[in-house]
Order: C-alpha cells, then sequence, then structure tokens
C-alpha cells in the first residue's frame, strides 16, 4: 500500500506541476495536496458532560505513510484550552463517546477486543482504564443510554427470532448450500442495498438492557420490535438501512419507553419510503406503530423533556424520499398531532430540544449554507441563528446539540476547512473548542470563494459558486472546472467534502463553478421538485447559463480551456452533457452516472426513486417517461473524451452503468479511460483508492486543459 500511494504522488506531482504555476504562495505554504486532503483529522460526534465542564469528541486520523486510519476520542474544557486524547485503549479504535446521566462514566465503542463492542471508562476514578461493557457475539451498531442512566439500548445486526443482542448463527435461507449461491425467493423484497447483498431474516435490531452497579450490561435484552413470536411483532430495520443512525433511536423522558423509526420489509419495501416512528413499551409485546395514517416518511424523534411531546418530521407524499420534511408534534397523552413548520419553506435535517422545553433546533439547507434555527413550540415562529461570528461564513453545522445552561454544541465546516467542534454561549456566535486542523491548513496556500446569481430556467434565480486559488498571479487566466452536484436533490453549498472538495482542485491553479441548479435544497420546495420529469431540462439550462454567468463575473476564468465533472446525478449530466451540449468542454469526468436510463430502472436498488423521478411509473408502464431524457439515446453525437469511474460494490447505480458508457465511448472513438474499483461502493471511502481516484482525476484534467 505504502509502495503504491507513493507511486500515486509521483504521478500527482507530475500531472499538477503545469497548473500549479500561476499561484503565488507564501515561501512557509504550498497547494494543498492529495495527501494534505487523505491526512486532515475528520472530527464529529462531540459531546458534553452533564455538568457542562467537558467537551468529547471522536477523532480520525490518517498516517502518512500507510493511509492507515485510527479513530479516537479526545476532550477539551468549553471555554477553550489545549485538547487531550483520553487515555487511549492499546489496540483498536474508539467512537461514540456517550456520558451517563451522573457523568461518572464515558461510554463509547471500541474494536480493542476483535469486535466492536460498548466500553465505559469511569471518570470519577483518574487511574481508572477503560473497561468493555457488553460481550455480544457480534458487532455492536451503536448505543443509546436512558435518561436515569439504569438502561442501556445497545444495536446490531441480528437475526428476527433472536431473543436478544446476537444468538448462534443459523443456517440463512438465502445460503441454501452445497454450492455460494444466494437464492432469493417471491416477495423478498431487498435482494440488494446499497453495498451488499442482502440475507433474508436478518435486521437492524435494538434491544434494552440493564445496567449494573460497575456500569456493564447486564441480564437479556427487551426487543424493541417484540418477541418474534408476539403477534404483530415488527419485521424491519433500525436504525434503518443504510445510513440510519441514533437520530432513528429515541429514549421517552421517563426512561419507561423508546420511540424508533423502522420501514416493515417484504416485497414493497424498495418501493416504499413509508418510514414510521414506532413506540415500545418495552414489555416484549409488539410497538405502536404512531404515524400510521401517514403513507409517507417519518422521521427523527425527538420527546420533549417534560415527557409531554412528541417532536419528529414528516413528509407528505408517499414514494418521494426528496419531499419537505415538516416538523409535528404529537401530543403523548392524546394523540393530537399538528404541523409545526407548515408555513416554512425548509426541509429539516435534525431537530433537538431546547433544554427548557420552549423551543426546537432544528438544521436546513438554505442557500448555500447549512444553518441552525430555533423553532418557538408556541408559535411555530422560526428564527436563523447566527452560530458563527461576524465575517465568517456560517457554512455547514452538523450534530448540533441544545445544553442545559442554553449553549449549543455542534460542528462547523466550510469549503474551506474540515469539521472542528464548536460552542456557542446561549444567544451568543460560537468559538472553536477544537484546533485539529489549525496547523496543517496553515501551510496551505489557500483560497478565495465567491457567490453568485443570475436568472436560469423558466427566469428563477439560480446561486452557485466560483472557487479560485488565492494569491494567483495578477492577470493569469484560471482552466475552469464544472462540478455538478449528485442527489440530485441536494446542493454544493459552503461545506466541507473529503471525496468532492473544490478546494483541492482550485489549489492546483483550476477555478471552480459550482451552480444549484433547479433540483437543489435549500431554496424551496418548489425548486427541489422542479427537476422531477426534468433531469435533462432545466438543470442543464441552469448549468449553461451558471458556467456563462460565472464567466461574465470573473475575467480571470479562461472558459477556452473547461472540463465539467460529476458523480450520481452529476454522473448522469456528465453523460446527458455528452449528447445534447457536445463540443463545449475539453474533457468530462463521469462518476457512478446514469447511462441507459431502461437498464437503471430495472438495475437500481431502491426504486421508489426512479419511479418518482418519471412521474410515479416503472418503465414497462410508461417507457417514454425514461426515454425522453435517457443519455444512451445520444451517444451517436458524443466526441467529449471521458474518464468513466465505478465501484463494483454500488447498487445505487451498478457499475454496469458505467461500463456500458466506456463501451459507448470506445465504440464511438472517443478518447477515454475508465477507472473501477472493486471494493467501492456509490463512494469512494476507502484512503489508498481515494488517492488514486484523486490522481487519476487529477492527470485526467492536466491531459486536456495544459495552455
Amino acid at each position: 500500500m505504502v509502495t503504491t500511494f507513493r507511486t500515486l504522488a509521483a504521478l500527482f506531482v507530475i500531472s499538477c506541476a503545469v497548473l500549479a504555476a500561476p499561484l503565488a504562495a507564501t515561501p512557509s505554504q504550498h497547494p494543498m495536496a492529495v495527501q494534505d486532503l487523505l491526512t486532515l483529522k475528520r472530527l464529529s460526534a462531540p459531546a458534553a458532560s452533564p455538568d457542562g465542564k467537558m467537551v468529547v469528541w471522536q477523532q480520525t486520523d490518517t498516517d502518512p505513510a500507510t493511509l492507515q486510519r485510527t479513530t479516537s476520542l479526545w476532550m477539551a474544557p468549553p471555554a477553550g484550552g489545549p485538547p487531550t486524547r483520553i487515555p487511549a485503549l492499546e489496540s483498536g479504535n474508539a467512537s461514540a463517546p456517550g456520558f451517563s446521566p451522573d457523568g461518572r462514566r464515558l461510554y463509547f465503542l471500541s474494536d480493542k477486543g476483535g469486535s466492536q463492542q460498548i466500553w465505559s471508562l469511569d471518570l470519577h476514578n483518574p487511574h481508572a482504564a477503560p473497561v468493555q461493557a457488553s460481550h455480544f457475539t457480534l458487532d455492536v451498531g451503536g448505543f443509546l443510554l436512558s435518561p436515569d442512566g439504569r438502561r442501556i439500548i445497545a444495536w446490531g445486526e441480528t437475526t428476527r427470532d433472536c431473543a436478544t443482542l446476537g444468538c448462534a448463527k443459523a443456517p440463512s435461507p438465502t445460503l441454501p448450500g452445497p454450492g455460494a449461491g444466494r437464492l432469493y425467493s417471491d416477495g423478498a423484497g431487498f435482494v440488494c442495498h446499497w453495498d451488499v447483498w442482502e440475507k433474508a431474516g436478518v435486521f437492524n435490531r435494538g434491544f434494552v438492557f440493564a445496567l449494573g452497579d460497575t456500569g456493564a450490561i447486564a441480564g437479556v435484552g427487551i426487543p424493541l420490535d417484540g418477541a418474534a413470536d408476539t403477534p404483530g411483532a415488527l419485521a424491519g430495520d433500525t436504525p434503518t438501512k443504510p445510513d440510519g443512525g441514533n437520530e432513528d433511536i429515541a429514549w421517552a423522558a421517563d426512561s419507561r419507553s423508546v420511540f424508533f423509526v423502522a420501514r416493515k420489509s417484504g416485497r414493497d419495501e424498495p418501493r416504499s419510503t413509508n418510514l414510521d416512528i414506532w413506540r415500545a413499551a418495552l414489555d416484549g409485546k409488539a410497538p405502536q406503530n404512531l404515524t400510521a395514517s401517514n403513507l409517507a416518511e417519518d422521521r427523527l424523534p425527538a420527546p420533549s423533556p417534560d415527557g409531554q411531546w412528541l417532536a419528529y418530521a414528516a413528509m407528505a407524499r408517499p414514494g418521494y424520499e426528496s419531499d419537505r420534511m415538516v416538523v409535528m408534534l404529537r401530543n403523548l397523552a392524546t394523540g393530537a398531532t399538528r404541523a409545526l413548520t407548515q408555513a416554512w419553506d425548509r426541509s429539516a435535517t435534525s431537530l433537538a430540544w431546547a433544554a427548557d422545553g420552549s423551543a426546537l433546533i432544528v438544521t436546513a439547507d438554505d442557500m448555500l449554507d447549512h444553518p441552525a434555527f430555533r423553532i418557538d413550540v408556541a408559535t411555530g415562529k422560526v428564527t436563523r441563528l447566527r452560530l458563527v461570528p461576524a465575517g465568517l461564513g456560517e457554512g455547514h453545522l452538523g450534530d448540533v446539540s441544545p445544553l442545559a445552561n442554553g449553549a449549543l454544541l455542534y460542528t462547523h465546516d466550510t469549503i474551506a476547512s474540515p469539521a472542528e467542534v464548536w460552542l456557542a454561549p446561549a444567544g451568543q456566535p460560537g468559538q472553536p473548542v477544537s484546533h485539529a486542523n489549525d496547523a496543517q491548513l496553515a501551510a496551505l496556500a489557500g483560497i478565495t470563494t465567491t457567490r453568485f446569481h443570475f436568472a436560469g430556467a423558466n427566469g428563477d434565480t439560480v446561486w452557485g459558486m466560483i472557487t479560485k486559488p488565492a494569491g494567483a498571479t495578477p492577470g493569469a487566466r484560471l482552466p475552469v472546472l464544472l462540478f455538478v452536484h449528485g442527489g440530485p436533490q441536494g446542493s454544493f453549498g459552503e461545506g466541507w467534502s473529503f471525496r468532492w472538495n473544490p478546494r483541492l482542485f482550485a489549489e492546483q491553479g483550476y477555478a471552480v463553478v459550482s451552480v444549484d441548479f433547479h433540483g437543489s435544497t435549500g431554496y424551496g420546495q418548489a425548486f427541489t421538485d422542479a427537476i422531477n420529469r426534468n433531469w435533462g431540462g432545466w438543470p442543464l439550462e441552469d448549468l449553461q447559463k451558471g458556467l456563462a454567468a460565472a464567466l461574465a463575473q470573473d475575467a480571470a476564468l479562461d472558459g477556452g480551456r473547461a472540463c465539467a465533472l460529476g458523480a450520481s446525478y452529476g454522473g448522469y449530466m456528465m453523460n446527458w452533457i455528452e449528447g445534447v451540449w457536445p463540443g463545449r468542454f475539453r474533457c468530462l469526468v463521469q462518476h457512478d452516472g446514469v447511462f441507459d436510463a431502461r437498464a437503471m430502472a430495472y438495475e437500481t436498488d431502491e426504486l421508489w426513486f426512479d419511479i418518482w423521478e418519471h412521474g410515479g411509473h416503472s418503465y414497462f408502464e410508461a417507457p417514454e417517461e425514461f426515454e425522453r431524457w435517457n443519455p444512451a439515446t445520444h451517444v451517436g453525437d458524443w466526441k467529449t473524451p471521458m474518464l468513466v469511474i465505478t465501484g463494483e460494490k454500488d447498487f445505487r447505480i451498478p457499475y454496469t452503468q458505467g461500463l456500458a458508457a466506456f463501451t459507448a465511448l470506445q465504440l464511438r472513438g472517443v478518447p477515454s479511460e475508465m477507472l473501477v474499483f472493486p471494493e467501492e461502493n456509490h463512494w469512494v471511502l476507502k484512503p489508498a483508492d481515494s488517492a488514486q481516484w484523486h490522481t487519476t482525476v487529477l492527470a485526467w484534467l492536466a491531459k486536456w486543459l495544459r495552455p
């Protein structure tokens, strides 16, 4: 691995030498390199002690020589001061910190013992060493402590008939033998999901356990989904797959019941967005479905501190995964429910109660930012919070947690810097608690980012950003990269990415232009909905007009030397541009994009998405809906050099789509390359693979954009 990475790094230096020339960094600074991106520290999951005197977070470090990643726990006083690493385990990672309500113990996950288990550290004993609190026969996916500190929810992947978390392995009906073949029965539902082949009867399941005097898990767990032989017992995943976590599970204020999110498994699951919120009374009986009347998505359960209310977020349209998430309030005594933010045209992505129960703190995309908002529970009034000091961009806030003293704990990142842990006193902007990346970022040359807007398709206002290297030589012209985001209901906003990072590309001497085209989030639901049945229409018009607007605004951008890049929907757009906007770009980079809409309709895992985007129809019901925007129908006009990238474990847009696009390019005689990752899914996550992705892409761009 070391040899491979150094070879890739050498390729990176060679491929970018020409483009790096226009930069005018100080002698102590250098343009950001691929290795810089890979070795920046990754912070998340901040937690504050009950007395507010300590903040803990998880931090992932990457060894620059081996690219091996290690996750550990760090702590610092909220008022500032040097952070310290919590006494590390001799081997293994530590993540997902959580304090006991009395502040005595810190719980976390670690794989020290060979499998991922729950561990605890006695904070009252300065000489204490971490001790293993669980000994399950399988990996623990996560945990959540009860408000009274007497119980804990632990979850992981286990069979539905298992009475606790982990049983002796039983033969799977999906693997009947004697060969290695998988057999799926009629009505199996998901056969594959995200990046794994499903196994019949195996689900993410949560169990409630008692905590002994030593803080260790004791006794047999109570299943949230009900005992297997209980009438009405639920069969489904909680947390939800593939990306659900702690936000899917919440304790009631009195610690006597649990709310959780799940969708019933079965034949219709790949076509259904009907996630519901369930209530488990912890008596082993079947849980109660609290949102059965809504056939669309219900998520983010959050009980109020006084136990009177359940707040959650709900969509209205079944089958649509990007509908507006409206904050709801349910009276837990009467069942009466009302929409709290029906008049607010933003979609909540997280929510948490203020300690006094008077308000909810939510996050949502909002015009290139991802800030926090305060929602008054009595009136529904929404106020955008200013949690970053004046002069700094609000950027992207995550992991927002209200504290007992009214302060807010959160992570903050921007297009220029990865996440750090911040704390905002009540009613005031925040300050960073962690400074994990300060020194490394100070050694980099830097960037400038400018926001712009223009009249896009339908005359609507569309926003975008231009990111350039700081200190570029006056009068130097910069080659242009048009970044197209995925989703398609997403945003290329003011946030950090370890995968598609404008700063990295800009510091090689490029100007990166991104456009939040029709279909993007943060501009109201109608703007998001506008891409439905319109994949190749208004979004392409926005990209064309947005690129022209950026070139008109900034004379340093050299529109004659331009390439376009995108993944997922952005990859689809690269295939679409090949046929309907030929000749505009010197090259294209297409990652995991749809090539043939007909094949995609039968290959993708979550069918609801493709059905909704084509008018609520499957391909055989309305083939014209799919063929209208099908890149495969325009292959005869393809002529722009393209790099195709795909992952063999991608079940969202299977690698066969990339293979087909590359074959089309080869048949047409268009200069092209294909990069295939055997162990990656829809994203490239492994460090060495990420290094190869970046060096390959940068070399491809340099090949076509040299002066």
